[in-house]
């Protein structure tokens, strides 16, 4: 598989905009897509980091839901105890294949499994310190998200944490508008077209459902966790912490 490149999915016009997929095209310029379309992705990506190697535990797991490239478990690699297991899951065998490269280039020795799974289904979290959800829960059907979040509270160790980053809506709809322009905006600055964040934009409109933050919020009491604060926000975009008593 090729090096990653410059994200140019939308740059041509599509005659019909099909529902956005996680496919060899998307992949090959993954994280290139990602950093110019995450306000802030390196920073989130640094304080995941430093979050999850506080809190991962010897003799435990960290769990990666929607692990993509593996970018969090190979940052948090070199600060956490070596019996420490990693497990990545992905419904995209192109992101684990790619995730399984960089672990390779990386020289990841750790325990660890990368596997493709969806998350709608798979539900084997188990001896975890640590579970991670970076933009990820956005993609899960809502019907299923209680559900989920409920198995990954289970699959906890006493004292573990669930780290969830989340594109989001807010409480009030002006606020909505301004965040999406400020959003689009920010895309534009980091030099996509018109037409490139329209027709993506329409590619996500039917797979991608954001929650507020106090949906998010809700989610995370009534499936258990006791302690839950946030720790990154920018305009739609959120980051909380949970802690598992």
């Amino acid at each position: 598989m090729e090096e990653t490149r410059v994200d140019k999915v939308f740059d041509s016009e599509i005659q019909q905009v099909s529902d956005f997929k996680f496919e060899e095209k998307v992949v090959s310029v993954f994280d290139d897509m990602v950093n110019r379309s995450v306000p802030f992705y390196d920073e989130i990506q640094r304080m995941i980091t430093e979050l999850a190697a506080s809190h991962a535990k010897p003799n435990s797991s960290v769990f990666d839901l929607g692990c993509s490239t593996g970018t969090s478990m190979i940052a948090i690699d070199p600060l956490v105890p070596s019996d420490v297991t990693f497990v990545g899951i992905d419904d995209s065998p192109e992101m684990i294949e790619r995730c399984k490269l960089k672990f390779e280039k990386a020289g990841i020795s750790r325990p660890h499994q990368l596997l493709v799974g969806d998350i709608n289904e798979w539900n084997q979290v188990q001896n975890a310190s640590v579970v991670i959800m970076s933009l990820t829960l956005q993609f899960v059907r809502p019907t299923l998200r209680s559900k989920i979040v409920k198995q990954i509270y289970e699959g906890l160790n006493p004292g573990g944490c669930f780290i969830l980053v989340e594109k989001v809506l807010t409480d009030h709809q002006l606020f909505n508008r301004d965040f999406i322009k400020y959003y689009y905006d920010y895309k534009r600055r980091n030099g996509y077209s018109e037409l490139e964040i329209s027709q993506k934009r329409e590619a996500l409109e039917n797979v991608l459902i954001p929650y507020t933050v106090s949906e998010n919020n809700s989610l995370l009491k009534d499936a258990g966790f006791e302690g839950c604060e946030m720790f990154f926000k920018w305009y739609n975009f959120s980051g909380l912490i949970a802690y598992k008593k």
